[in-house]
């Protein structure tokens, strides 16, 4: 699934080409576009009805999760297109006359031409028109550019938590303080909080395990048992390495992961640990291992990345 470089990477895409442009067609194909617009009620026809006549006022993300606000005869309205791009969406802005592609599911023609298209090769991505709720602490839903973002954000997403590019995550506010408390206070694994989204959104397993080396940190090390310099330190690795990944468009190990004009990211190039198996540690040499994980696996440096006392093998 795309992580938070991926999904950026996407947003800044939509915001610099789609906003602002009246949409005067929706075209759901097919029965596999029927089904990625499943959680509409109404289906495809009221999709298409809430989405006419409409402009997308801003794209918005947070952690992982993507909407365009939608405006209506030049006011906003209380409602957005959510976008959720699952384990292969795509959204993508083709020129032209396209030929016909075999994973295209939904066609979003603007007034003046211009078309965005969603496709999904696995259909577990979706659209849907959702309502806006407030903000749980008042502050912007999430991250919207150059655009001011409103304190609103699909019901959906409501209980995600805020990203650590958030302004309001960043180091030395209190969000991050908050963050690094809950952390201590609990017994799982740091892994499994990194993956929390409902406790810190946007990071997945890559740049889990990639913050995790950066840190020398194994992640079945205890929240708890962990002193508050290095959780800080932890959040500021992952911080760091999305970033970066953010800089290249993301992570792309095929070519579902691209962004609206169809490029890959690049940031697998950088990759100390993640799919690294049996390849020397760059810091100490010692060959990477990879383990089960959750139904997953976790890459580490068994040298650097030591596993606490009393957590297995």
């Amino acid at each position: 699934m795309p992580e938070l470089p991926e999904v950026e990477t996407v947003r800044a895409g939509l915001a610099r080409h789609v906003l602002d442009r009246p949409i005067a067609d929706v075209d759901v194909l097919g029965p596999l576009g029927a089904r990625v617009t499943r959680r509409q009620l109404g289906g495809a026809d009221e999709l298409r009805a809430r989405l006419v006549g409409r402009t997308f006022a801003a794209a918005v993300r947070r952690g992982k999760f993507l909407w365009l606000p939608l405006a209506e005869d030049g006011g906003p309205t209380d409602e957005a297109l959510l976008v959720h791009l699952g384990m292969s969406g795509q959204m993508l802005l083709p020129t032209g006359a396209p030929e016909p592609h075999p994973h295209l599911r939904v066609r979003i023609t603007l007034a003046d031409g211009g078309l965005v298209d969603f496709h999904d090769q696995r259909t577990f991505g979706h659209l849907v028109v959702t309502d806006l709720v407030p903000t749980p602490d008042g502050g912007p839903g999430g991250f919207a550019g150059d655009r001011a973002a409103e304190p609103a954000l699909p019901v959906e997403v409501a209980h995600i938590a805020r990203d650590l590019l958030d302004p309001l995550m960043a180091e030395g506010t209190e969000g991050r303080a908050a963050l690094v408390r809950c952390i201590r206070r609990s017994p799982r694994g740091v892994k499994r909080a990194l993956l929390d989204q409902e406790l810190v959104s946007g990071i997945g397993n890559i740049y889990a395990d990639e913050a995790l080396w950066i840190a020398r940190l194994h992640h079945e090390r205890p929240g708890d048992r962990l002193p508050a310099p290095r959780v800080r330190a932890l959040l500021a690795a992952a911080t760091e390495v999305m970033s970066a990944a953010l800089a290249v468009g993301g992570t792309s190990f095929d070519s579902l992961y691209v962004d609206v004009n169809g490029s890959s990211g690049y940031f697998d190039r950088s990759l100390h640990v993640y799919g690294r198996e049996g390849r020397p540690c760059e810091r100490c040499g010692t060959p990477i291992r990879r383990e089960a994980f959750a139904n997953r696996s976790s890459f580490r440096c068994p040298r650097c990345q030591r596993r606490p006392v009393g957590t297995g093998r």
